[in-house]
């Protein structure tokens, strides 16, 4: 039976006002992002103003916003590339292989139970007396730790939809495994490497705990840098929110572009085959 034109107005009435009160943050601060300095602290705020570009000025020329996003993109990256490899390889091992016996998926998901607060200081003390801290490297070794464990929880779940006969009929005809993994697999898990690897970008890119303990004056990511903002003599909201906006920018950028893809490496990999 076909929903009747009210019930279908009201459904999207209610959608609508939903997705605005989860939209309403988010141009709230693309607004005061636009706003000077003085309209920025107004109280009531002001809804109707002379935009200006001053705070994004600001952030460009004062903030050395290029270097801090240089370090989110190199870390973020690095960090997800190996994250990708080695997941996609272990993913692939324990389906196939049964490595590790069958308490191996469990074994991965519950290290995804421990709160990662609780690894701060070890990590802390541990990358300190390995001179890993205030460095790329140690933020990449960091963020794949806590990573990996979920990128090959995912494709496992992807791995399922993949018929062994596939692999099984490369190995016939001659195939290494390592050479049927990536002829045969690889091309078939496309969409959930790809739901991977932006799932596992974004997680990076937005983490702020690991980035303040390990990283320096010259590591900062974006997250530490912009909350550096925030001081004892006040808050600087208009700078912020240009560089809230900024920072987001990439994310929006890479979610549009492969969206497709992301949602279908979601749908396939959610269901055992």
């Amino acid at each position: 039976m076909q929903p009747s034109l009210l019930v279908r107005i009201l459904t999207h009435c209610i959608l609508g006002l939903c997705s605005l009160l989860i939209l309403a943050p988010l141009l709230w601060v693309l607004r005061t992002s636009f706003v000077d300095k003085v309209t920025a602290y107004q109280l009531p705020p002001k809804l109707f103003f002379t935009p200006t570009l001053d705070n994004y000025r600001t952030i460009l020329s004062e903030f050395h916003f290029g270097a801090f996003f240089m370090n989110s993109v190199t870390i973020a990256l690095t960090s997800t590339v190996l994250a990708v490899v080695i997941g996609a390889l272990a993913a692939y091992a324990i389906d196939r292989y049964n490595a590790g016996g069958r308490a191996m998926p469990i074994v991965i998901l519950a290290t995804q139970m421990m709160p990662p607060i609780v690894l701060v200081i070890p990590f802390f003390l541990i990358f300190k007396d390995i001179g890993l801290t205030n460095s790329h490297m140690g933020l990449i070794l960091a963020y794949l730790a806590f990573n990996l464990p979920y990128v090959v929880w995912l494709l496992m779940s992807f791995m399922k939809r993949v018929p062994r006969e596939l692999d099984e009929a490369a190995l016939i005809d001659g195939c290494t495994p390592l050479t049927a993994f990536v002829r045969i697999i690889v091309p078939a898990l496309l969409p959930g490497i790809g739901a991977a690897t932006i799932l596992s970008f974004v997680l990076c890119w937005n983490e702020f705990l690991f980035a303040l303990m390990l990283s320096g004056q010259e590591t900062k990511t974006l997250p530490v840098a912009i909350s550096s903002l925030v001081t004892q003599q006040g808050t600087a909201i208009g700078a912020v929110s240009a560089a809230t906006i900024l920072a987001m920018m990439p994310m929006a950028i890479i979610y549009l572009t492969v969206r497709r893809f992301l949602i279908a490496g979601l749908n396939a990999g959610a269901v055992k085959g």
